[in-house]
């Protein structure tokens, strides 16, 4: 299956990824991170149709679907039209992502991003957080119940909202399973499915051994976490209960020492408790979505993906007309205003990853870069927005395209929803050079749509 390929190609990449930041360096940068929730779950609940926004540059099925991939002005134009939230893909290989396009995007956007990547492992979530994400994407088609559980458990502790792809009943159960409320029992044995908090110790011919002994671990009945024979034997066993368990390890062990050998393990439990399923109705979907019935929620992931491709395809549209144009004029762009370019587009990355938390210096460690690296790929992205800007502005000037006070009481109202504000009190803020700015920039996106309408 071609999921299960990607998610091969994706231990590859994570491995590149921890050999650069260290597990526990990660978790660090994390857990200390200032990075604040933009209101990913809040954004969908919004009236009306709520549009999460994708960048990608390629998919397993069709290849290299951007060419020339604008990762950071293609997020913009999703926030500048309305797009309640941005998904990222930081696969490698298959869609040709990666963290560096996150960081970038996140950097330059103010609305809610979802790293959208084929989680399987607590590093991936640990990493999203750093990057500045607002929400993570479990997939439930390779995540087991108790996996989904753990790593929602993981996200909502760094403040991070869970978006469970679902793609048939039987993924929509493990969402289910997902909301459980677990219920402490003390009147009855352990049984199959039960998850126990136990203690024990591990010894093999009388001698203990290293690793084989931990407290307050938790463990799930039948979910086959611990070595074959070990969580069957737990059952019928009650609280507070020691028993020594009997077991051999397998011959293809990990470890070679204890590779085939009969071990003894002395097992507390300490804790029973199991699970509490809620119903899978119109009070369920209530509960874990934006929608009051099964069927709406059930709907709504339909819809979700016919809008994002509609989107998606309606953006990648523009690109190609307005590239058209750009390749189409001759210019000499001056290397100073090259240089001043990226430098102000550095400055603008730096300061946005200020208000995510994060420096540039650990922005350049996460990415594997230098200073002048980081600069040098800048420089094609510079004089791309030069040229581009250039074109549509000589394209505006020349069909006596300008911004009217409508258009821009139009795209006050557009901030101002985005921010949370009053549309007079923003109208306040943004006046003199400001305002000739934005006026400037409406009226580009103007031309954008004139050069779109001529070439329909």
């Amino acid at each position: 299956m071609i999921l299960d390929d990607i998610v091969e190609k994706r231990k590859e990449q994570l491995q590149r990824e921890k050999d650069n930041i260290e597990p526990q360096d990660m978790k660090e940068m994390a857990l200390n991170s200032k990075n604040k929730n933009h209101g990913f779950k809040e954004a969908l609940k919004k009236s009306g149709l709520s549009v999460i926004s994708e960048v990608k540059k390629a998919s397993p099925s069709k290849g290299v679907i951007a060419e020339d991939f604008r990762p950071v002005e293609t997020a913009i134009a999703y926030e500048d039209a309305g797009a309640a939230a941005i998904s990222c893909l930081t696969e490698e290989h298959y869609f040709k992502g990666g963290s560096k396009y996150f960081a970038d995007i996140r950097a330059k956007v103010n609305i809610p991003m979802l790293r959208k990547d084929f989680i399987f492992d607590e590093y991936q979530i640990y990493e999203a957080k750093v990057l500045g994400a607002d929400a993570i994407l479990l997939i439930a088609a390779i995540l087991s119940e108790e996996k989904i559980k753990e790593f929602y458990d993981l996200a909502k502790s760094l403040d991070l909202d869970c978006l469970v792809e679902v793609h048939n009943e039987e993924e929509l159960k493990k969402v289910q399973e997902q909301n459980a409320r677990e219920i402490t029992i003390e009147d009855r044995a352990v049984k199959d499915g039960d998850i126990l908090t136990i203690d024990y110790s591990g010894s093999v011919d009388g001698v203990k051994f290293e690793g084989g002994t931990a407290e307050d671990q938790t463990l799930v009945i039948g979910s086959g976490a611990f070595i074959p024979g070990f969580e069957e034997q737990l059952v019928g066993k009650n609280l507070n209960e020691t028993a020594d368990i009997n077991v051999t390890f397998p011959e293809e062990y990990h470890a070679p020492d204890l590779a085939g050998k009969d071990a003894v393990f002395t097992v507390t439990v300490k804790a029973i408790k199991e699970k509490e399923l809620p119903e899978l109705d119109d009070e369920f979907a209530a509960e874990v979505s934006e929608f009051e019935t099964l069927e709406d929620y059930k709907a709504d992931i339909k819809e979700q993906i016919r809008a994002r491709k509609k989107e998606e395809a309606k953006t990648e549209r523009e690109n190609k007309i307005v590239d058209a144009a750009v390749e189409a004029a001759t210019m000499d762009i001056p290397e100073a205003m090259i240089e001043e370019q990226v430098q102000q587009m550095t400055d603008e990355f730096a300061q946005r990853l200020s208000y995510q938390g994060l420096s540039m210096e650990q922005y350049l460690m996460f990415s594997g870069m230098d200073a002048q690296k980081f600069a040098d790929d800048l420089k094609p992205q510079a004089v791309k927005r030069i040229e581009t800007r250039l074109v549509l502005e000589a394209i505006a000037k020349a069909e006596d395209i300008t911004a009217s006070e409508e258009d821009f009481k139009a795209e006050l109202e557009k901030m101002a929803g985005m921010y949370q504000m009053e549309t007079e009190q923003l109208e306040k803020i943004i006046q003199g050079a400001q305002k000739d700015q934005m006026m400037d920039d409406i009226a580009v996106q103007k031309a954008v749509d004139f050069l779109v309408s001529e070439a329909k």
